[in-house]
């Protein structure tokens, strides 16, 4: 079995002539990578002692200091050499065997030494169990076929690190990672995993040994950023604290990744907890039962001297000054991913060699690939714990600690976040001593809106905003989306700055109302009083002031003045598509009917006494083809046609006023003015051209002055049409309906008050003003008065 522990650190880059390897031993020791390799000798030594895993087998190593990912080969090459020799891909040497003796190796620590060391054993499939690359794209098999870990993925980290910003409400971070493998993959997992969040990242900065502090931290006060996240190997997260330290850096809050959560030196350095509170996330500590005997024991001798030695040491390493109880106090961090990938390649190879209660199968030739399929199907429990990979190499076992460093210096265990079987998170507050003496510390590029407000974003980040108030008709929710007002619905309406809108109240003049019983009963009174003039009419029909008022075509004017009263009954209650038709179509149909005959009306009262003198032939044509009702005829015919054209184009149609009143919903009728300006532009032609002939019969017999009456009449319609035009542009609520009902009704009673009821009072009150000798004489006074 071959390992691969970087003992030793190369912190600057080595620059050199000619290709050649570094001498580790020179370089400054990492004593808790050394307590690993021990682990790692200790797990061994515990499989060849046991009678249950691999009896009666006998496991070697070779255990390599790997530290340096680009100057350090020659320890790969010996494990992966074939009796010392490396054989070209191709070439077959038949004095070598073909297979090289490692069957598995364990490492490396660092995601970079991983992505260089794993594609020379990934050719020939030899299981590479890494202990700590979390780099996430170790997980692609196509690349990495035979790498597994016994580590978390970066994306599990991240996940933990996000759970925590959410659980504090923190929005306002900064990601400071290594410029490397694991820090830059770290990176794009935060940055993939907040994105659909309220996090936001203000500054990111990947750290090497060429980093300026100085700088970096005059950026991050100036952004006012006070949760930092540190994703970074352990070295150098001490270089940044002991920075932060000596630059006086205060009041932050430090996430800790998994790497120096559990750092042994810094919380007991001076001035540590003038930077802040420092919360991580770490791998629970597994105490490895007998490993502290293991090491006391081999401090206990004396250090390796002879090539022997050397060879049963397995390492040449300048810590003979390393005392057993600084082993076994350093951090403890994957002490327990050593542990179970020794142990999870020993059970493989247990398989694969088929071994019993008491024994191994033997003469196998045990080839890594044998020993990889093996580990993919593994199954075992390992202090407590079940050992298993899933399908891309990754552990199906595990969970996470988060830590709280406490001013005695100690990371106190304050919350946990478990993987498997489901996840599960929990976080204990109260064990936290926040630097701000009580109140959880707040990161927040801008602070919440007050209720009501809407968030404009301001610049590139969306936690930063203004608070914008939702006008009238909007509302703003929260938990749908807080950077939008949204509109109400037409049937809804809302105060400035809600959250909610209310419904409409719905307005319309319902029949039972004191507005509609008053004005509907004026309607049957019309109706009544135009049936009683028709009576009263019909009964002096031969008399001198009926013929004067127009003799039958009395009746045809009392019956359409009849007929367009129906109108006034459809402006009340909820409008419907027939209530609107009818609302509009009897008013302006024999309503036409009507103005037609006083336009005939006007114009015979004119050609009578002015123009049969001028015009006789004229006159003797309109009497001879009874020119008033072929044009009273045409008026109606044309009206017809263009209401029926008119509507069945754009009939008219129920529609809810919401413009003018936001609380309210005004019920009414729409008409599509395109659609009916033809019809109203004939009625006001005929309005106009009865009024013209009336008033150039102003000055007719008192008693036989018929367009003295229909000039004050259409005075009368032309006023009731102003005021209503005017209300109706002032006034858009419920009883505007009213009002044009109201203005239709009084359109009627014009007429029927005076032009009709006049005749009415001779004919019942003086009745001697309605005699035949009356009449010419009032004509032969005129016709003498006109002469002279």
């Amino acid at each position: 079995m071959g390992g691969l522990f970087d003992i030793h650190n190369v912190i600057a880059q080595v620059y050199s002539d000619r290709p050649e390897a570094i001498d580790c031993s020179r370089e400054s020791l990492i004593t808790s990578s050394y307590r690993r390799f021990q682990l790692m000798r200790f797990s061994i030594e515990e499989i060849n002692n046991s009678t249950n895993l691999l009896p009666n087998v006998s496991l070697g190593y070779e255990i390599f200091d790997h530290c340096s990912n680009t100057h350090n080969f020659p320890g790969l090459f010996k494990l992966i050499s074939v009796n010392d020799w490396i054989q070209p891909w191709g070439v077959q040497n038949k004095n070598l065997s073909r297979m090289s003796k490692v069957i598995a190796v364990v490492g490396p620590f660092s995601s970079t030494d991983t992505t260089t060391v794993a594609p020379l054993f990934m050719a020939d499939l030899i299981p590479l169990v890494s202990y700590g690359a979390a780099s996430s794209a170790f997980s692609e098999k196509a690349k990495f076929p035979s790498f597994l870990r016994t580590v978390f993925s970066n994306k599990a980290v991240i996940e933990v690190i996000v759970s925590i910003i959410q659980h504090f409400s923190w929005r306002w971070v900064a990601f400071l990672n290594s410029d490397d493998d694991f820090g830059n993959d770290g990176q794009d997992m935060f940055i993939k995993r907040i994105k659909d969040t309220e996090i936001c990242l203000a500054y990111t900065k990947g750290l090497n040994y060429k980093t300026n502090y100085s700088q970096m931290f005059k950026q991050i006060e100036e952004q006012k950023i006070n949760i930092i996240i540190v994703f970074v190997p352990k070295l150098t997260a001490e270089a940044l604290i002991m920075s932060a330290i000596q630059l006086n850096i205060t009041n932050k809050v430090w996430i800790a990744g998994d790497t120096w959560s559990l750092n042994k030196r810094l919380p007991k350095e001076e001035g540590i907890t003038n930077i802040g509170t420092v919360l991580g996330v770490s791998q629970p500590v597994v105490s490895i039962p007998g490993f502290s005997d293991f090491v006391y024991s081999t401090k206990s001798k004396d250090h390796c001297d002879s090539a022997e030695e050397i060879m049963f040491c397995n390492q040449v390493c300048n810590c003979s000054g390393l005392s057993a109880e600084t082993v076994v106090s350093v951090d403890p961090s994957y002490s327990f991913p050593v542990y179970s990938a020794v142990y999870a390649i020993a059970h493989a190879l247990h398989r694969v060699l088929q071994c019993g209660s008491d024994s191994c199968k033997g003469n196998t030739t045990v080839y890594p690939h044998m020993v990889l399929a093996e580990m993919k199907r593994l199954k075992f429990t390992l202090l407590n714990q079940s050992i298993e990979f899933d399908e891309f190499g990754d552990p199906k076992f595990g969970s996470y600690s988060l830590v709280f460093w406490n001013s005695s210096g100690d990371a106190v265990e304050i919350g946990y976040y478990k993987f498997q079987p489901s996840q599960h998170y929990f976080i204990n507050d109260s064990k936290i001593q926040w630097y701000t003496d009580g109140d959880v510390p707040t990161a927040l590029c801008s602070h919440e809106c007050d209720v009501g407000y809407a968030k404009k974003q301001n610049g590139i980040h969306k936690c930063c905003f203004n608070c914008e108030i939702c006008p009238n008709g909007t509302y703003i929710n929260i938990t749908e989306d807080p950077y939008e007002c949204f509109n109400c619905k037409d049937t809804e309406w809302s105060k400035e700055g809600s959250t909610s809108c209310n419904l409409r109240l719905v307005e319309y003049i319902p029949f039972t109302d004191s507005w509609a019983i008053l004005i509907m009963f004026g309607a049957v009174a019309f109706v009544g009083l135009t049936l009683a003039v028709s009576a009263l009419f019909a009964i002096n029909y031969n008399t001198p002031v009926v013929r004067s008022a127009g003799g039958p075509m009395c009746f045809l004017i009392l019956c359409c003045l009849s007929l367009c009263s129906l109108s006034v009954f459809f402006y009340f209650g909820k409008p419907t598509t027939p209530s609107c038709i009818l609302r509009f179509l009897p008013f302006l149909l024999f309503y036409t009917v009507c103005l037609a005959c006083f336009v005939v009306r006007s114009f015979q009262i004119v050609c009578i006494f002015k123009i049969a003198a001028k015009f006789p032939k004229l006159h003797s044509w309109w009497m001879k083809y009874h020119g008033q009702w072929l044009i009273i005829t045409v008026a109606f015919v044309t009206q017809a046609f263009l209401l029926l054209v008119g509507y069945t184009y754009s009939p008219p149609k129920p529609y809810n006023e919401t413009v003018w009143y936001p609380d309210k919903i005004i019920l009414g009728c729409d008409i599509d003015l395109k659609a009916s300006s033809i019809s109203v532009v004939l009625l006001v032609f005929l309005c106009s051209l009865c009024f013209i002939f009336s008033y150039m019969g102003k000055d007719l017999p008192k008693n036989y002055n018929e367009a003295k009456a229909i000039t004050f009449c259409l005075l009368l319609l032309i006023l009731t049409w102003i005021i209503f035009a005017s209300e109706y542009m002032l006034y858009h609520g419920k009883f505007i309906q009213a009002l044009n009902a109201l203005a239709v009704l009084s359109s009627l009673y014009c007429f029927l008050l005076w032009y009709f009821l006049p005749k009415c009072y001779i004919m019942i009150f003086q009745p001697h003003k309605n005699t035949q000798q009356h009449f010419q004489g009032l004509i032969q006074n005129y016709t003498k008065t006109i002469s002279q």
